[in-house]
């Protein structure tokens, strides 16, 4: 089936490709003995298809050719293309990393200028920065200062139009608007489009586009004249807008277009074409059928759709024919393609005459390159860049040092009429109003000179407080503009309060908290005598549940408007709090190893090393540390309120900046060491027997506690503003509730629900049974 959208005109580059590389090999005086050959791939107009075409010609590279008789796969020198810049950015990002050479006939995208990003791109048209000084220059020139700007929505487009902008500012002019092409072609962005061109006060309209003919149609469809259209290379040549159709909305159009060639022999070359030389090459047969309307299908009459086609015969003549591929006369990209096949050529045949210590060659490699064994891309990319020659047409070929190609351009004019003179078009210059109302501003920088301007709104941030807003001032760093954007407020200030349900919810928790902990308590200090507490340690006990009150109280620091004395007191009594509850834990821990271990005839002098003496110090001792850490990062970079505004630019933030992510680090640090410890002994220890059992609850009580406090450092990483402080709040009050819980549910449902348990006998009952 033949393919309805073969281009012809790309086609013809192809083929010119192919001519290039023949005539090549028939010059006895460029590389001789040496013969070139080719891979032609189609991109399908694909980024993607185009990225996989060019990696696998590249992967296919050999540094070196190891044969001297010629065999094995030849080595790829370099790539002609891709002709659209997007894919060019991203083959080149890739191939310059191997420094193979790319040269491209039609990618114009300034930013492939950047010699850092891709050191081995060349191409043989020019950059858009020059294409845009041209555009300048012939505004200059009618005195056109008013234009409207519209670009594709691509690299193509994108830095075009930021380079126009930069231009049109250096000498004073103005853009009325700039408007991007959606990629998609959606029917309501460019009915949107096509209404601001058609409103605007600017009569002059630059375009660069990718894909313009949607556009158009819709011109035509709202019966838009009067505008001066200005055509980049990108659409200044191309025919399908010479139709009758669109010449009374586009006539007299000016257009930069890339430099107009011949070449000698090249249309004999493109006739001689035909099926039978290749068959195997699909491509060909495809466009012999969309060229003669017939179908290389069997039997008499094929039948696609509804459309009745003839037989291709194969005797078909394309002398016969007059379409963009056997048109030779005004050769633009194909000329380009043909000067790349060239340059690359030049530069092999110049790095097959090296000498010694030339572009870092020695004697025996320049011996090595004369037989193709010594060949590497990268030294391609070197005499690539120095090549200078001249095309049969006359003109010169060489890169400046970006490998950008010489800056010539040909002007073009859109014009109907028999004699081709070009109609100039002169804009008004007082079309807009002398002033604008306050909260907008005209459509200027400060510095440049007074033309036409629109008024527009003041960004978000930005106020015009004068009857004649001629621009938008920047509010201070603390202050944002009121909806009229006449008169600069203070921002409204964020952070968790009480009043906010947040704030509510969090404190409600942590007086919670706090409150069972005084419960349970009550509870143990009334049943103090009974077996259940005083097996479990009474007094380490009660200092848990007073550690675990300040972790829940500690959370009321946190909440509210922060001031020096709670962004200095909140992490200290949180570090001391958490610090004094995982050390009582953990030597609990060691008091239920060393009770288990005195039980034992080897271990009967263990206990003497964790008497009440004992376990008070090194309680003390261990939080005494956590003390210390908070001394020395309190008075060397105290945590400080502090105002910030880069979460969200309409809103200061006020928050506790730490001061010292090292001191902050160390406390955290200290904690997540103790917790560890503690959760590695109660591991080791939970297979006690069961009048030691607390083991098991402690085990299970650090394994919530460092669950909650690992997922918190990316929560808190993540989050901006006062939602980090939220979820430092929820990690405090969930991991104190998972220890209160975990450790003293099970002795208080033993102790109020089943008192017949708390008994002596009952304790040394279980352990008798399990013996």
């Amino acid at each position: 089936m033949v393919s309805p959208q073969f281009n012809m005109e790309i086609f013809q580059q192809a083929q010119t490709m192919a001519f290039a590389v023949n005539e090549i090999n028939n010059n006895p005086n460029l590389l001789p003995n040496i013969t070139l050959g080719y891979h032609l791939y189609d991109n399908c107009v694909r980024l993607e298809m185009a990225f996989r075409a060019a990696i696998s010609l590249a992967s296919g590279t050999e540094e070196s050719f190891s044969s001297l008789n010629c065999t094995g796969p030849p080595p790829v020198i370099g790539i002609v293309g891709d002709p659209s810049s997007t894919p060019s950015i991203a083959i080149s990002n890739v191939l310059g990393l191997f420094r193979v050479p790319m040269v491209s006939h039609y990618a114009t995208c300034s930013c492939l200028s950047d010699r850092k990003k891709y050191p081995s791109f060349f191409r043989t048209i020019p950059s858009d920065a020059f294409q845009v000084r041209a555009m300048v220059q012939i505004l200059r020139h009618f005195g056109w200062t008013w234009v409207g700007l519209v670009y594709s929505d691509d690299d193509y487009g994108i830095y075009a139009a930021q380079l126009f902008q930069q231009e049109m500012q250096q000498f004073g002019y103005c853009v009325a608007f700039s408007e991007k092409i959606p990629n998609d072609n959606n029917h309501k962005d460019i009915q949107r489009i096509t209404g601001v061109i058609q409103a605007s006060t600017a009569r002059v309209v630059v375009v660069f586009p990718t894909f313009l003919l949607p556009l158009m149609e819709e011109v035509v469809l709202q019966n838009m004249t009067g505008k001066q259209w200005i055509a980049s290379e990108a659409w200044a040549t191309s025919s399908v807008y010479h139709s009758p159709r669109f010449l009374p909305f586009l006539g007299g159009t000016l257009g930069i277009a890339i430099r107009r060639g011949e070449i000698e022999d090249l249309h004999d070359f493109l006739l001689r074409l035909h099926p039978s030389n290749d068959p195997r090459n699909n491509i060909v047969r495809i466009f012999w059928e969309k060229m003669f309307s017939c179908s290389f299908g069997n039997g008499g009459r094929v039948i696609d759709g509804e459309q009745v086609k003839k037989v291709c015969t194969g005797q078909e003549n394309l002398s016969t024919t007059n379409t963009p591929y056997t048109d030779v006369s005004d050769l633009r990209p194909a000329y380009n393609v043909y000067k790349a096949v060239y340059a690359l050529a030049h530069a092999l045949h110049d790095l097959m005459q090296c000498e010694e210590a030339e572009g870092g060659n020695s004697n025996m490699c320049c011996i090595l390159i004369k037989h193709l064994l010594c060949l590497q891309t990268v030294q391609l990319v070197h005499y690539l860049q120095k090549v200078n020659f001249t095309t049969g047409f006359g003109d010169q070929v060489s890169f400046d040092k970006n490998g950008d190609a010489l800056p010539i351009y040909d002007v073009l004019n859109w014009q109907p009429s028999s004699d081709g003179s070009i109609r100039t078009y002169t804009h008004p210059r007082s079309v807009c109003s002398e002033s604008c109302p306050p909260g907008t501003r005209q459509a200027r920088r400060k510095g440049l000179p007074v033309c036409c301007f629109d008024c527009l709104p003041c960004g978000d941030g930005e106020i015009s407080n004068t009857t004649d807003a001629i621009e938008c001032t920047v509010c201070p760093d603390e202050f944002w503009s009121n909806p009229d954007k006449n008169q600069c407020v203070p921002k409204a200030v964020e952070f968790l309060s009480y009043e906010e349900p947040l704030g509510i919810s969090l404190t409600t928790a942590s007086l919670l908290g706090t409150c069972i902990c005084a419960l349970v308590m009550v509870i143990f200090a009334h049943h103090r005598n009974t077996p259940i507490v005083r097996a479990n340690n009474s007094e380490l006990s009660f200092l848990l549940l007073l550690s675990l009150k300040m972790c829940f109280l500690c959370v009321l620091l946190f909440i509210g408007q922060p001031q020096l004395w709670t962004c200095q007191l909140r992490h200290a009594v949180f570090g001391i709090s958490f610090v004094l509850c995982i050390s009582s834990i953990l030597v609990k821990t060691m008091v239920v190893i060393a009770v288990f271990k005195s039980s034992r005839p080897e271990g009967k002098g263990a206990m003497k090393w964790f008497g009440v003496a004992q376990q008070r110090c090194t309680v003390l001792v261990l939080t005494a540390l956590q003390v210390v850490i908070c001394v020395v990062w309190l008075s060397t970079a105290s945590p400080t309120p502090h105002k910030n505004n880069q979460y969200i630019r309409s809103k200061m933030v006020y928050e506790c900046a730490i001061g010292s992510v090292a001191g902050f680090s160390m406390l955290l640090g200290y904690i997540g060491l103790l917790a560890a410890v503690s959760f590695l002994l109660a591991f080791l220890a939970r297979n006690l027997p069961d009048n030691f059992n607390e083991a098991k609850f402690i085990t299970f009580s650090m394994l919530i506690f460092c669950a909650v406090w690992i997922a918190f450092v990316p929560a808190y990483v993540s989050s901006p503003g006062k939602y980090a402080v939220a979820v430092e709040i929820f990690a405090i009050l969930a991991s104190s509730f998972g220890l209160l819980v975990s450790i003293f549910a099970p002795k208080c449902y033993i102790i109020l629900l089943h008192p017949e348990r708390n008994t002596k006998n009952a304790i040394m009952g279980r352990e008798t049974q399990k013996k």
